[in-house]
């Protein structure tokens, strides 16, 4: 049985719901986009986001992930390549941050 076995996804591959959420499952999205393996760099920008996009109902976008996490948009995109906001929000179990096509 897999980690997302019972994770309902949208159209494009975002969870509906948060609640459904764990580090386990964000660890299988992280793979399905690439990213082999999250670090706690990766972990610090995925909690901000969680915790940023639970509070607020929205995922945060990328300005507000670099201003509040301090990371560089350079490392960003180092950590997340080809659309970090989109990626991040992905794996952090959000919705696709507003303003991203």
């Amino acid at each position: 049985m897999s980690v997302i076995d019972n994770v309902v996804f949208n159209t494009e591959g975002y969870m509906t719901d948060p609640n459904q959420w764990s580090p386990e499952v964000a660890e299988f999205l992280a793979k399905m986009e690439g990213i082999e393996t999250l670090t706690p760099e990766h972990w610090q920008i995925i909690d901000f986001c969680r915790k940023t996009g639970l509070a607020s109902g929205k995922a945060p976008t990328l300005r507000q992930i670099t201003e509040g996490t301090g990371v560089t948009t350079k490392t960003l995109f180092a950590l997340f390549p080809k659309g970090p906001a989109k990626k991040v929000a992905k794996v952090a179990g959000l919705g696709k941050p507003e303003g991203c096509v």
